[in-house]
């Protein structure tokens, strides 16, 4: 009877494993948000408090490595989404010289280890005189975004049928109009999901930032020093907050997905 059920349930079971093995590491994020550490290191609880709540930006230079890491990874999301989605459509509309090659090296970023994309994206730098900074790092996460957005937004493009757009066409609509009222909303899904992993990819950078920064401290190299001197609770408020918005958004793209979906199936 137990064999049965567990057959019957097998591959329910291991995606829930999966899942708890995967959200582990956040909750233990969430739960030592909550310490209140006796010496630097905060690895062993000692007791509940909120006074990280109370005052996360508490510890020197924290806030502003967020904020400077947040800017660049909108900056960094805009950039690449834009780019990658013309290339996108670029790359499945249109036929022409070195298509196929384009194709393939899309894909390096994604295939490459990240320390080989950043050593030559530094060597490019230091060898046009480019003062590694701000800009270094934008042109930098926008380069290794850009094949992410392209994938995501092509594998959606393909999967479009064309007679919808020669429909809107037939109804006398113009390039345009067809591409705003057509073609744009359908290839939404897609662009959405590169440019949310393209803001998820830039913000949580450490190689590629770590080599081009210069004296900028972005978020992650932020937590990678502290890691060295002590780790505040401070840097668990802000993971257990990000945590929490990313779950917000998924849920309510979710809700807005089925509520659509509700709505297109009534008669």
């Amino acid at each position: 009877m137990l064999l049965r059920w567990l057959r019957r349930n097998l591959i329910t079971i291991a995606g829930l494993i999966t899942l708890a093995y995967l959200i582990l590491p956040n909750i233990v994020v969430m739960v030592f948000s909550f310490n209140k550490p006796k010496g630097r290191f905060n690895y062993a609880w000692q007791e509940g408090s909120l006074d990280a709540w109370k005052d996360p930006c508490g510890v020197a230079d924290m806030c502003d490595s967020l904020s400077l890491s947040l800017q660049i990874a909108a900056w960094a999301t805009l950039g690449a989404t834009v780019l990658g989605t013309m290339i996108a459509f670029a790359l499945v509309r249109y036929r022409f010289k070195a298509r196929g090659a384009i194709n393939s090296l899309i894909f390096l970023p994604m295939a490459m280890p990240e320390v080989v994309m950043a050593a030559s994206l530094l060597t490019l730098f230091l060898n046009m005189g480019a003062k590694l900074g701000f800009w270094t790092i934008l042109i930098a996460h926008i380069m290794f975004c850009l094949s992410f957005v392209v994938t995501a937004v092509k594998a959606r493009v393909m999967s479009m049928d064309p007679r919808l757009e020669e429909a809107a066409r037939d109804l006398y609509a113009g390039p345009v109009q067809t591409f705003l009222r057509v073609t744009l909303p359908i290839a939404a899904p897609g662009i959405a999901a590169g440019a949310l992993l393209s803001f998820a990819l830039s913000f949580d950078d450490f190689i590629i930032t770590n080599f081009n920064a210069g004296s900028t401290v972005t978020f992650p190299m932020f937590v990678w020093g502290s890691s060295q001197r002590g780790t505040p609770v401070q840097i668990n408020v802000i993971g257990t907050a990000m945590f929490i918005i990313a779950v917000l958004v998924v849920l309510a793209a979710q809700l807005l997905s089925n509520s659509r979906q509700k709505n297109s199936a009534k008669p």
